[in-house]
């Protein structure tokens, strides 16, 4: 029996520490995309043909500071639902056609559930030439997760970024759109709406507290075993079988 609870406290020890072990090596993951993503957002924006650029050579330009200029299709807006400061409403993603007749769509910030029409936030909705500063973010291949609703075209409410759903639906042509997506900065627009600088940047990293916890429990065990082991040995040393 002693055997058997040694063989079954090892193979549980030895899952904790692999599971601490996995939470250290995440734990550095995180912090290098942290530091990535500092690095990244403390840099001057660039034109958007540097950011293709980089999107074209590694598929990834999330959180790179890149500015655009080019005329804003307000009609085409795309509604993206979304709470901001505790209050429901929807990310704005509007067109901005530039001068070589390509397109980007650009979050322009959030507006409140009762301002999803243009209408009722007219000023807003800028006229002519602009230029957008912001940050550039990668698009989704796929729902998030299961519990995340499906997207609602025919509403115009979409509640994952589903870059070539969102492009079909505003009327662009995929193949003359910028295949990412730009947040603009927090730059005020006339009527205070949209507001922008929506971007959430703060990434959980709670790895160190996990692998404490998965170590602690491998000591744990390792010392109510030891325990076990020096009390049935001091039983059998006191007590020995005839």
């Amino acid at each position: 029996m002693p055997w058997l609870v040694m063989l079954l406290s090892l193979a549980a020890f030895c899952v904790l520490i692999a599971l601490g072990t996995w939470q250290v090596e995440r734990l550095k993951w995180k912090e290098g995309l942290l530091a990535t993503i500092a690095e990244r957002v403390a840099s001057a924006p660039r034109p958007l043909a540097e950011i293709e650029t980089i999107y074209a050579k590694t598929g990834d330009v999330e959180y790179w500071p890149v500015t655009v200029t080019g005329r804003f299709h307000h009609q085409d807006e795309r509604h993206f639902f979304a709470t901001h400061q505790g209050s429901s409403g929807f990310y704005v993603y509007t067109p901005l056609e530039m001068a070589d007749g390509r397109a980007v769509l650009v979050n322009r910030g959030f507006v409140p559930y009762e301002k999803k029409d243009a209408a009722t936030r007219g000023l807003g909705q800028l006229a002519g030439e602009v230029t957008v500063t912001g940050l550039a973010r990668n698009p989704l291949v796929e729902k998030p997760s299961s519990l995340v609703p499906d997207n609602d075209p025919a509403k115009n409410i979409f509640y994952w970024k589903d870059w070539s759903e969102m492009v079909r639906d505003a009327g662009l042509d995929p193949a003359r759109t910028v295949p990412f997506f730009i947040d603009a900065d927090t730059a005020a627009n006339p009527g205070g709406l949209p507001v922008g600088g929506v971007t959430i940047i703060d990434l959980p990293n709670n790895h160190l507290q996990y692998a404490v916890t998965w170590y602690g429990l491998a000591a744990a065990l390792a010392a109510v075993v030891g325990a076990y082991l020096w009390r049935r040995a001091s039983s059998l040393t006191r007590h020995p079988r005839a």
